[in-house]
């Protein structure tokens, strides 16, 4: 079963790392991905630009709105993914264990459907 895990964190409240922090967190994400790749289950994953270059795009009654920003408000914003391809929910939770997002923001873990 795919699984989309979900990176949160506030912008505003990231916290300030040093040179050699980032460093090191550089070294957990490329660990990270190196073992979800050896153990087949990565399939996709990338980081997203700051929420200020976002924009949001509903219609309504047949109208195109688009809003600079998220979609909607809150304290925390999606700031990257990943998409896995685990046997259950237990391995999907595994994997989001060893996300670094985990100790300062959250990561949301949703089932992708299944397109027959």
């Amino acid at each position: 079963m795919k699984y989309m895990l979900l990176m949160y964190t506030s912008e505003s409240e990231a916290p300030n790392f040093t040179p050699e922090e980032q460093q090191a967190l550089g070294k957990e994400w490329q660990s990270l991905l190196k073992e979800a790749k050896a153990a087949g289950v990565l399939l996709a994953n990338n980081g997203l630009a700051s929420v200020t270059s976002a924009t949001t795009v509903r219609i309504r009654e047949g109208k195109t709105l688009t809003i600079d920003g998220p979609f909607a408000e809150t304290h925390e914003q999606l700031g990257g993914f990943l998409m896995l391809n685990c046997q259950d929910l237990d391995e999907a939770i595994h994997w989001a264990t060893k996300v670094p997002h985990t100790r300062y923001g959250s990561v949301e873990i949703r089932p992708l459907w299944d397109q027959i």
